[in-house]
C-alpha cells in the first residue's frame, strides 16, 4: 500500500510540474480570456481614479471600475505615446505584448484590449488578483517555498525569453505579480518593442546582463517551436496595427538571436538540458 501511495504521489507531482512550469494563468482563467476581452472592450466605466503618483508610475495610469450585465471588474487604462522621463512609451505595445503572449502560449500577461476613455484611445488591462509583487518578496525577504522553486525558476526563464523577444527594457520588480500559489503574472509593457541597434544586436538577458548572468536556462519545447514559427505575416496577423512594420522586423531579428543562443546552448549541454516537454 505504501509503495502504491508513493507512485501515485510521484505521478501527481509530475502532473503539477508539467502544468505549472508552463502556464501561469489557470485553465479556468484561460477559458475565460475571450470573455474578459469582450468585457473590457464593451463594459461601461462606472468609476475611475489615479491612485499612483507620477513617481510611482510615470505613465499615470487610471484604475477603472467597469460594469456590464451586473458584473463588475477593475482594469488599468493608460495612453502614453512618446518620450517620458527618458523612455519611449506607447500604449499600443501593451496590447501587442498581450497578443504575442497568447500566440506563443506563454499565458503570463493579463487580458489587454484597446478602449476609449475621456475621448482618448488607450490600452485597458484586466486588474488581476495577486498576493505580492517581486519587490515585496525581496523587501520582506519572503522565501520561495522549496516545493515551488522548480516552477518559479522556469517561470523566470520564460519571462526572460519573452522580454528578450519584445525588447522590454524596463522589467522592474513591481511588474512581477505573484499569486498565493506562486504563479508569475507579468504587467506593464509600454516600454517594449524597441528598434534601435542596442535592441537588435544583442539580447537583454544573457551572460552579459548588467546585474550578472540572467539566462534562459530551460524552455518548453512547444514554446520554442512556436517561437520558431514567427514570421512577418504571423506577427502581423496577431498584433494587427499595434506594431509598425519596423517594430515587427525588429522582433524577428531578436527571434533569430534567441534561437541562435538556444542552439549554441544545446550544442554545449545537450538538448535534454535545455528543452523540456
Amino acid at each position: 500500500m505504501k509503495k502504491r501511495f508513493i507512485i501515485l504521489f510521484s505521478f501527481l507531482v509530475v502532473l503539477a510540474f508539467s502544468f505549472q512550469s508552463i502556464a501561469q494563468f489557470t485553465e479556468d482563467e484561460l477559458t475565460e480570456r475571450a470573455k474578459w476581452e469582450e468585457f473590457l472592450s464593451t463594459a461601461k466605466i462606472v468609476d475611475q481614479d489615479q491612485p499612483w503618483s507620477a513617481r510611482e508610475a510615470v505613465t499615470r495610469p487610471w484604475r477603472l471600475t467597469l460594469e456590464k450585465d451586473g458584473e463588475k471588474a477593475q482594469a488599468i487604462w493608460k495612453d502614453p505615446e512618446g518620450r517620458l522621463k527618458g523612455y519611449f512609451e506607447n500604449w499600443k505595445w501593451e496590447i501587442a505584448a498581450y497578443r504575442l503572449d497568447k500566440y506563443l502560449g506563454l499565458n503570463m500577461v493579463p487580458p489587454t484590449v484597446e478602449k476609449r476613455f475621456r475621448a482618448e484611445r488607450g490600452s485597458c488591462q484586466k486588474l488581476v488578483d495577486y498576493w505580492i509583487s517581486l519587490k515585496t518578496k525581496y523587501d520582506k525577504k519572503i522565501k520561495t517555498p522549496s516545493i515551488k522553486i522548480f516552477y518559479w525558476n522556469r517561470a523566470l526563464y520564460l519571462q526572460r525569453v519573452f522580454d528578450n523577444l519584445i525588447a522590454n527594457e524596463d522589467r522592474h520588480q513591481n511588474q512581477y505579480l505573484i499569486t498565493e500559489d506562486w504563479r508569475m503574472i507579468l504587467i506593464d509593457h509600454s516600454r517594449s518593442f524597441r528598434t534601435s541597434r542596442k535592441f537588435t544586436k544583442k539580447l537583454i538577458y544573457d551572460e552579459k546582463y548588467k546585474e550578472g548572468p540572467r539566462l534562459m536556462k530551460e524552455l518548453p519545447r512547444a514554446f520554442v517551436e512556436k517561437l520558431k514559427s514567427l514570421n512577418f505575416q504571423v506577427i502581423k496577423d496577431s498584433v494587427e496595427d499595434y506594431l509598425t512594420d519596423k517594430e515587427i522586423k525588429a522582433v524577428l531579428t531578436r527571434k533569430d538571436l534567441i534561437i541562435d543562443w538556444i542552439n549554441k546552448r544545446i550544442k554545449k549541454l545537450g538538448e535534454d538540458k535545455v528543452l523540456y516537454d
